[in-house]
């Protein structure tokens, strides 16, 4: 079963108050804990636990990067 995430509660995987790191993009909720780019405390000043729908559509890799994540669930609306 796919998990809900509210806003609040994606904020708490920021890898500080839950050691996983999970980001959304476009309503779908990625786990980056185990991604390289992502294993300070931010990528490109970009901190995990929040939504980065817009941001990504900047980032040199675009949305390309995101076929190799796991997604653990989707972000409410």
């Amino acid at each position: 079963m796919e998990k809900t995430f509210s806003k609040e509660e994606l904020a708490q995987y920021d890898g500080k108050i839950k050691s996983q790191k999970y980001v959304a993009i476009n309503g779908v909720v990625y786990d980056l804990t185990n991604i390289k780019a992502w294993s300070g405390e931010n990528h490109h000043g970009h901190v995990a636990g929040n939504d980065y729908s817009q941001e990504i559509l900047n980032a040199p890799h675009k949305k390309t990067v995101l076929e190799k994540l796991p997604v653990v669930g989707k972000l409410a609306d």
